[in-house]
């Protein structure tokens, strides 16, 4: 007996990564803030970003450049290319 609703061990955000291949420039959100990096996968609950920089939700770079950046997966408020 089910209980009507596939189980999905990732949730639906992922889906927002499917079609960005490796190396795409995007932009990740958070809550009050957001990465920008080369995509570089999704793994183990989170999205890769390589050479990525955290800005503020205004625009403006809040820290220098990471060569890599792993988002939890929950956490992510957006994606854009």
């Amino acid at each position: 007996m089910g209980l009507g609703v596939p189980f999905s061990p990732f949730p639906p955000i992922v889906g927002l990564f499917d079609t960005y291949p490796i190396g795409t420039r995007l932009a990740v959100g958070e809550d009050s803030s957001f990465w920008v990096g080369n995509f570089g996968g999704i793994q183990d609950g989170v999205a890769l970003l390589t050479n990525a920089q955290l800005h503020s939700n205004i625009g403006c770079p809040i820290d220098g450049c990471r060569p890599v950046v792993r988002i939890p997966i929950r956490s992510i408020t957006f994606v854009s290319q």
